[in-house]
């Protein structure tokens, strides 16, 4: 029996980075069928209740349903870790990361630091997630199983580090192409999972390791590659020092076979003119970490100019660098860096890249991220008046947008009233007072 979801409708027929708020299609009187998995049909509610009379009425009265977020880059392993205080990158890894991802060797722990992490992301209205896992291929055959379990679509890849990492953290070149090519075998395109590639950054593989993945991602060009660019200047200093032949941080992937159409690069912060030439020419992806690059200061993305060079940009909590599971606080924070670059992100700029963007980003476009007949029915349904201070703000709305912002600005898992994935109703945890 298919199920009829009732409410405000909201999803994008074109990026409104391009075309502005009216790339964005809002019903205040919305309905979307479910069946098997998929949205079969959109349109006004009187309409589709009039013409499916059997289904299973879900009336969410004025709360807003849209595909559910699409989290670009987290480190589900860091979900224990998450707000660490006062370091910043090179630091915080060897304080909190790595001493934390020793500990996922070990599948029951790996097992239970998954389903936490799910467990999270499902209660802020997150249904994919795209995740960097650890060394240990224990750690990727959890994450697997567990979204595998939920019935979500969801990414993920073995960690690879071969140097500048503790002893128990490092593997080999060989070792990385050996266990990346059998997880890849065993998961990718199982149910709704899909395997990435995934050198952790430059300054921790050495060259044989980035030319080994390189040569794997050249046998699987399907698959995505993700890793990080850019994100701090000492970093990047560092790397020039362990690659002094470089031309610059995109180089040292460039030379070894990993820059390309399915590449996917966190943080990308400090671009130098030609690494945004080349990005933008090979029609690679650039995901935006914005809570994790203000909690340990490593910048402020430029997202205007890079989508002004029509880079593919994602939207991500990059948790436990993140300070937040939450991409309604994720889009909060891309507001606020934003602004602190002169530029005031439109609501509806924000929710795209939380949803659409973001699933462009992975080049899952065409399943996840809008709503649409022949979609995969990930659904979040979103309360406009979660709380007293958002209530009252809503209340002097004038226009949807402006409705919707208070919830951006100020929401948190007590606006997420209901979780659909692959057509399922996600039992959530109480919401918190």
């Amino acid at each position: 029996m298919p199920d009829l979801l009732l409410g405000q409708t909201l999803t994008f027929a074109a990026d409104p980075f391009a075309e502005g708020p009216d790339a964005a299609r809002h019903d205040p009187h919305g309905a979307i069928l479910v069946q098997d998995g998929m949205i079969r049909a959109m349109g006004p509610a009187a309409d589709l209740r009039t013409a499916h009379p059997q289904a299973r009425v879900h009336d969410y009265g004025r709360a807003v349903l849209s595909a559910g977020f699409v989290d670009a880059h987290i480190h589900f392993p860091q979900t224990a870790i998450i707000a660490s205080w006062g370091k910043r990158l090179i630091d915080w890894l060897n304080t909190y990361t790595f001493p934390e991802e020793m500990r996922f060797g070990d599948p029951a722990y790996a097992t239970e630091i998954a389903a936490r992490t799910f467990d999270l992301t499902l209660a802020h209205g997150t249904t994919t997630i795209c995740s960097y896992a650890t060394i240990h291929p224990e750690s990727v055959d959890a994450f697997f199983q567990q979204a595998q379990a939920r019935g979500l679509r969801a990414l993920a890849g073995k960690t690879c580090m071969d140097r500048n990492a503790p002893d128990g953290l490092r593997d080999a070149p060989q070792s990385a192409y050996d266990d990346s090519k059998r997880l890849l075998e065993r998961w990718h395109g199982q149910d709704r999972l899909s395997y990435v590639i995934t050198p952790r950054f430059s300054p921790t593989s050495s060259p044989e390791q980035l030319e080994a993945l390189g040569a794997l991602w050249a046998e699987h060009p399907h698959c995505l590659m993700q890793t990080h660019l850019s994100e701090q200047v000492d970093e990047i200093a560092w790397l020039r020092s362990l690659y002094p032949q470089a031309r610059d941080y995109l180089d040292t992937y460039e030379s070894f076979g990993l820059l390309g159409p399915n590449g996917l690069y966190g943080h990308a912060i400090h671009l130098e003119p030609r690494e945004i030439d080349r990005l933008a020419e090979v029609d690679a992806a650039v995901v935006h970490c914005p809570t994790s690059n203000t909690f340990i200061g490593s910048g402020l993305f430029d997202l205007a100019g890079l989508k002004t060079r029509g880079l593919r940009v994602g939207l991500a909590t990059d948790t436990g660098g993140g300070s937040s599971f939450s991409m309604l606080r994720t889009m909060a924070a891309a507001y606020e860096v934003a602004q602190l670059r002169g530029e005031a992100l439109h609501p509806a700029q924000l929710w795209w890249l939380a949803t659409a963007g973001s699933a462009r980003s992975l080049r899952l476009q065409d399943r996840i991220g809008t709503l649409a007949p022949g979609m995969e029915a990930d659904i979040v349904v979103v309360d406009l008046e979660s709380t007293p201070a958002i209530a009252q703000r809503a209340a002097r709305a004038e226009s949807f947008w402006e409705a919707l912002f208070p919830t951006i600005m100020m929401g948190d898992d007590r606006a997420i009233r209901a979780v659909w994935a692959g057509g399922q109703k996600v039992t959530l945890p109480p919401a918190t007072e």
